[in-house]
């Protein structure tokens, strides 16, 4: 049994990964800010605390010690810094994200982003945009932190059928309503991972003999142009395209943004593949759209 305190696990995929450490006999607490209600019960203890205030980590978790540390929700080498100067954990988990990657491309692999050689910058989220902030949350744990074990799991975008971020119903709405939307590559192809199975990854991390960067997403990839199709000959509507339309929500994208999990499958894990939920979960967005 571990001791695991989870900063940011009452929401999305956080909620199956506590749900699966709790059935793994670990002793978990989460630290959220006590305004998302959970269903965890008496399987978890709670701490309540602002992560983004020194003096609200420092009443709560300072001298505290966890075997492992997960958290989801650090934004910025600052982020990472106040929760590490203050509690002291064995293997400490970050939640990074695949836009660390600069020049993502097909089959990107870890090395592909170093944050032992990238500048760091102390900051605030304000002070970097996403992927920037990611990065210097990285470059503040491998740069500064060497007494931890140290992970940082990048995703790509996670789907699923918890999404509150509406990017795939985005075009389901837009194409059964007729609604004109803009699309700067209909080509591209790009990686993606399912709520479920990124939430199954994080908590098998806490066991793995694994450390440093690691990808994480679904085999296979799939390109707009597929999904716009499949709305379109599952729904009956067509797609309105057009320059003076709503920005689709996976614009900026390279013609190949898919990432390489061969580090993953070598710690014991190995994804499925997208073609196994991103249909099902199409067919459940068009439904709740036409309805």
């Amino acid at each position: 049994m571990l001791k695991i305190l989870i900063v940011g696990g009452t929401r999305y995929f956080g909620i199956p990964m506590t749900k699966r450490l709790i059935a793994r006999g670990h002793e978990v607490t989460i630290a959220t800010r006590g305004i998302t209600s959970d269903s965890f019960g008496l399987s978890v203890s709670r701490i309540i605390l602002d992560r983004t205030d020194e003096a609200s980590i420092c009443t709560s978790l300072a001298g505290a010690k966890y075997d492992v540390i997960i958290d989801k929700i650090a934004y910025s080498s600052d982020d990472v810094r106040r929760l590490t100067d203050n509690v002291t954990c064995g293997r400490y988990i970050l939640m990074s994200s695949s836009a660390v990657y600069e020049n993502v491309h097909a089959n990107t692999d870890e090395e592909a982003f170093n944050p032992s050689e990238h500048q760091l910058k102390w900051g605030e989220r304000a002070d970097f945009d996403y992927a920037e902030g990611k990065r210097q949350a990285e470059c503040a744990l491998f740069q500064n932190y060497h007494n931890h074990n140290r992970i940082a799991v990048r995703y790509p975008v996670v789907l699923g059928e918890n999404d509150y971020t509406g990017r795939l119903r985005f075009y389901a709405d837009h194409i059964i309503n007729g609604i004109p939307m803009h699309i700067d590559d209909m080509d591209s192809r790009i990686s993606f991972i399912h709520e479920y199975e990124a939430a199954l990854f994080l908590a098998h991390l806490v066991e793995a003999d694994v450390t440093g960067a690691i990808n994480g997403c679904s085999g296979g990839s799939i390109s707009i142009a597929e999904i716009i199709r499949y709305i379109e000959e599952n729904s009956g509507c067509r797609a309105v395209l057009s320059e003076d339309g709503d920005e689709a929500p996976f614009n900026g994208y390279p013609q190949q943004a898919t990432l390489n999990t061969d580090k993953a499958a070598r710690c014991g894990f190995i994804f499925g593949t997208i073609d196994s939920w991103i249909y099902r979960l199409l067919d459940d967005i068009i439904n709740a759209v036409k309805k």
